[in-house]
């Protein structure tokens, strides 16, 4: 254990988030998301995961070390849902409030249609599956940069 860090977060993963830099993308999905043959597309190349929590415990522990790419745009992609790609499910209601607490202001989610969304993630640094069992619980996180005057000396 390390002072500081969330018990979700294992050392595959922090090693993962770490290494990624900015603008680099971290898929986080749900149980019914192809998760590991895409993971293995991915710059990693294969999948982490945090099996047994919910899709918004997941992302909410990732953001107490990750920074987002918010200050110059949208930087949490949602999965649309097929054929009502303005609804926001309750899974994404509530990633949405986690992120908006987590940069301390609105910060707007974006809509990616699925076959889009899959696409996306076989590009991105890599995959966290999830133990979300709810449908529409796969979201693209993108990260942002760490001002010098915020780095822990």
């Amino acid at each position: 254990m390390l002072k500081g860090i969330r018990a979700e977060l294992n050392g595959d993963i922090l090693q993962a988030l770490c290494t990624m830099g900015h603008g680099d993308v971290v898929v986080v999905s749900d149980a019914n998301f192809p998760s590991d043959s895409v993971a293995r597309q991915t710059r990693l190349g294969r999948l982490l995961t945090m099996e047994n929590i919910p899709a918004p415990q997941a992302i909410e522990a990732i953001l107490s070390v990750f920074p987002l790419d918010t200050p110059l745009q949208p930087s949490v992609g949602r999965m649309e849902v097929i054929g009502q790609p303005d609804e926001i499910p309750p899974i994404q209601q509530e990633v949405q409030a986690i992120v908006d607490r987590a940069e301390g202001k609105p910060a707007p989610m974006y809509a990616v249609e699925r076959m889009a969304f899959y696409e996306v993630a076989k590009n991105a640094h890599c995959v966290i599956a999830t133990g979300e069992l709810r449908f529409y619980g796969c979201f693209l996180l993108t990260k942002g940069v760490i001002p010098i005057e915020d780095v822990v000396r």
